[in-house]
């Protein structure tokens, strides 16, 4: 892929770039496994409401440089911070509640299409950003594992709400109780991921199912991400009611006129994102 419209994150911990509509963000210390930093932390949030906010912006693909995903959090780190005697346990939580609302809840808030491409390791909170995303590509060498049972925390970065939802209660117990390594096929297997691709062709394909999001109906995507947010926490009648005020919503738009053209037309439907 060539490069696109560079975009400085305020740290070289996370590079962003625009190619055509598609935002490309990567989490980028390869020496650490792509580990979340406080560096990565402060300039995720601000960056990821400047690309939802940004009408040139049609999709964001999430990955990491080199050999893997994200590691998670820098374990290291962790043994630091634990022994910290001047912070208070309920500063602590505040931090931590902050930290996971810039991080996941930023993300999963974005109301465009968003991708992981997962070249390797995808190990708790780094697995929560992954999952957090509305599809996800993986190599054939990618490992997820949610982790934090081996380093005896109980998780963190919504990575229970997360996994229930898309595994169910039980699966989602035994990947965190045992915190397996699982390869890319069984975690295609559990729906962990949409597809998995060979190792060379992971950017490209990533890459290239973004930009088809990026070039959709991105108006309806949003309220499509809205409908299945308010799915998750209503019944059927009040799922349908809140699909009927959006459904009406999108019928005003370009791009729904659009699409009924180039059906009629029998041709490629052209969106403008309105």
């Amino acid at each position: 892929m060539s490069q696109g419209l560079q975009i400085d994150s305020g740290t070289g911990e996370l590079l962003a770039e625009i190619r055509g509509r598609v935002a490309v963000l990567t989490l980028n210390r390869p020496e650490a496994r792509n580990a979340l930093s406080s560096h990565i932390g402060r300039a995720w949030g601000k960056l990821i409401k400047r690309l939802g906010d940004d009408p040139q912006v049609g999709s964001i693909l999430i990955t990491g440089a080199g050999p893997a995903f994200c590691a998670g959090g820098d374990v290291n780190g962790m043994s630091r911070s634990a022994e910290v005697s001047e912070t208070t346990l309920e500063e602590r939580i505040a931090d931590l509640r902050s930290y996971q609302r810039i991080l996941i809840g930023a993300l999963a808030g974005v109301r465009k299409p968003t991708v992981a491409a997962i070249p390797g390791a995808a190990a708790g909170a780094g697995l929560a950003l992954a999952l957090a995303c509305d599809i996800r590509i993986a190599a054939q060498a990618a490992i997820l594992t949610t982790a934090f049972a081996r380093v005896g925390l109980s998780g963190d970065c919504g990575i229970a709400w997360l996994l229930t939802r898309l595994v169910g209660i039980s699966r989602a117990r035994e990947l965190m109780f045992l915190s397996e390594r699982i390869d890319a096929r069984r975690a295609e297997a559990l729906g962990l991921v949409n597809r998995v691709v060979a190792d060379a062709d992971l950017r490209e394909t990533a890459f290239a199912l973004a930009t088809s999001l990026a070039e959709g109906p991105t108006v309806a995507f949003g309220f499509m991400k809205d409908n299945l947010d308010h799915a998750v926490t209503s019944n059927l009648l009040e799922s349908m009611d809140h699909e009927a005020e959006n459904v009406i919503r999108t019928q005003l738009t370009f791009d729904h006129k659009e699409g009924v053209r180039a059906f009629t037309e029998k041709r490629k439907p052209v969106f403008q994102g309105h």
